[in-house]
């Protein structure tokens, strides 16, 4: 199994109580151990407000990270789980990215979705359109992207987007170009986008929901004439975990806490929840069983996320000791 991390950038109020004039050497530390530990990859969210609610609490934009990080790190690859189609134009989008990819070495994962969140959809002026037609800009934007990083132009006259020759070079610096991680089970179009353009897919659940998107997904390879083996399955993971289930459970206190302030506490009570449902909650040995399960079921990649990790890395330590290196 391949594990990626996320680094804090305030979006889930990860970087509550730091000064936001530290919060940038907190997180280019986290990402340097990253780069220097057992990680295939980096992550941060492609979002402008705190959830589960609005605040002004800090949130760092994620493809300015991502050219940071691109600088600062020499090994980790570099992704965003996952970059919203509707807040910026694809082809600029593209040609970001291949900038970004050139800084790195090659080292740029785009991960793209539709985009869920209304509050700052309409707060920045996107509007919120429907659904389909989200996962309309999704399918004519990676059509773009795909084109842009294998020919250095893109052009479509479509319902969304509409490019006319969009020059975008230098190309990225990996062969074919930037691998795309399609996010989310929508499973009549956005597995169907997957199958034909993803190098990744990444989407959670129950072992069962997870089996029946996995066959969706395969159905639509086949339809396309595509290798289904050819596609990465990969999910996040909200994690904590200790030497035994009650440290855990006291970490998760912890964390629960920190958050009360921000959220109140019936948000902060559904937190716990999600967290004390999670796969990748509970002591080591719990985790890797069940992590290994999963795999046993065709999870390729798993990106985790800790919610302590600005704190206290004595949990993420512990994860890549103890899981990483039983599964890894």
């Amino acid at each position: 199994m391949r594990f990626g991390t996320f680094i804090p950038q305030g979006w889930r109020f990860d970087l509550v109580g730091i000064d936001p004039a530290d919060q940038w050497r907190v997180m280019a530390t986290l990402a340097q151990l990253t780069d220097e530990g057992p990680w295939e990859s980096l992550w941060v969210y492609d979002h402008f407000h705190t959830t589960p609610v609005p605040s002004d609490e800090a949130t760092h934009e994620a493809w300015t990270l991502m050219a940071a990080f691109a600088a600062s790190t020499s090994r980790v690859r570099l992704g965003q789980m996952c970059t919203c189609m509707g807040y910026r134009n694809p082809a600029y989008l593209a040609k970001v990215a291949a900038t970004v990819d050139a800084v790195s070495g090659g080292r740029v994962e785009m991960g793209i979705g539709g985009g869920w969140y209304e509050h700052e959809w309409r707060a920045y002026g996107y509007g919120f359109p429907e659904v389909k037609d989200r996962l309309g800009m999704l399918r004519e934007g990676v059509d773009i992207m795909t084109q842009a990083w294998t020919t250095g132009t893109a052009t479509l006259d479509g319902r969304h987007y509409q490019v006319d020759g969009a020059i975008v070079r230098p190309l990225p610096l990996q062969q074919g170009g930037i691998p795309l991680w399609i996010a989310g089970g929508g499973e009549k179009v956005t597995l169907k986008i997957a199958a034909k353009y993803a190098a990744y897919t990444n989407f959670n659940g129950t072992l069962e929901v997870w089996d029946r998107k996995s066959e969706i997904l395969r159905g639509h390879c086949d339809a396309l004439g595509r290798d289904f083996a050819t596609i990465t399955r990969s999910g996040n993971f909200n994690t904590i975990v200790g030497e035994t289930e009650a440290e855990a459970s006291d970490r998760l206190a912890a964390v629960k806490a920190r958050m009360l302030p921000f959220v109140g506490q019936d948000r902060a009570d559904a937190i716990e929840q999600e967290y004390l449902a999670s796969p990748a909650f509970g002591s080591v040995e719990q985790v890797a069983e069940r992590l290994a399960e999963r795999e046993r079921h065709g999870l390729g990649y798993a990106v985790h996320y800790f919610p302590e990790a600005a704190y206290d890395r004595s949990g993420v330590q512990l994860f890549e000791r103890e899981v990483i290196g039983a599964l890894g």
